[in-house]
């Protein structure tokens, strides 16, 4: 029953192990590193570049570089499977001009956007960077293979592009808020102020889960809802641990404003 209703929304699974495979090491790796964020066992970026002690004897990145290393192979990744698989209809150009451009935001925002003032330790950038990889290599891999399948009984994909675009230029304006926060020269953080940061302090994953929830629906495939789904478990554990912070930082920071689901968590 649960796979026949699961079958109206994607394609079947793929005839590929490896597919099979990640798809399950995606959700379940996202899923334990959402939950370790809540025990207070951090991946060391951004404001918890140095939380857990262990970090301090790591090999440290500066945070843009960390965050080149993270986003750029993806980058190219879904830009290669324009050359590795091209043609192969609507949905298929689609997912990869989404995964493109996702990854591509990313490191526009690293050069252009962001005001960093931490680090990242190497442990913590490789599996990042392999995740993020993987994941772009994977879900174009994976739409590859659906060639020839006849569509879903329920076709998502308009309301896919909706959601990603919805979801990416959230996750841009809330970036930009976050970059307005420091002056020149300024390093220390501040209490972010304005759009969706009056309800959550994480507004810019929420649009991020937003986002690969939009690939998932142009994609409807195994792999693409297993990554979206991991990537929500892990960043409703990463916004928990981030306002956990701010209220132990800032003694005004406001009572109401929620993690990431405003009015919910």
């Amino acid at each position: 029953m649960v796979m026949s209703v699961l079958l109206s929304f994607i394609f079947p699974p793929p005839p590929s192990l490896v597919v099979s495979t990640m798809s399950v090491i995606s959700l379940v790796s996202l899923a334990n590193a959402g939950l370790s964020e809540v025990r207070g066992k951090h991946l060391n970026y951004s404001k918890f570049w140095n939380a857990n002690p262990s970090s301090e004897k790591q090999i440290k990145l500066s945070s843009k570089a960390g965050m080149l290393l993270l986003y750029t192979p993806a980058f190219l990744a879904g830009l290669a499977s324009f050359w590795i698989f091209p043609h192969e209809g609507l949905r298929s150009t689609l997912l990869q001009s989404a995964v493109t451009l996702h990854f591509f935001k990313r490191v526009f925002e690293v050069l252009f956007v962001h005001k960093y003032s931490g680090g990242m330790t190497l442990e913590s950038a490789i599996p990042i960077t392999l995740s993020y990889f993987l994941s772009a290599a994977t879900m174009t891999y994976s739409q590859h293979l659906t060639n020839g399948l006849p569509e879903p009984p329920i076709n998502l994909l308009y309301p896919g592009i909706l959601m990603f675009v919805v979801g990416i230029l959230g996750n841009f304006y809330h970036h930009y808020l976050l970059s307005n926060l420091r002056g020149k020269g300024e390093k220390e953080y501040k209490i972010p102020k304005g759009g969706f940061f009056e309800l959550v302090i994480c507004p810019h994953y929420l649009f991020e889960i937003i986002v690969f929830y939009g690939i998932f629906f142009i994609s409807q495939t195994l792999y693409a809802s297993s990554f979206a789904v991991g990537t929500t478990f892990y960043l409703l554990g990463r916004s928990y641990s981030t306002k956990k912070w701010y209220l132990s930082k800032f003694e005004d920071f406001p009572k109401n404003v929620k993690a990431i689901i405003p009015f919910v968590f």
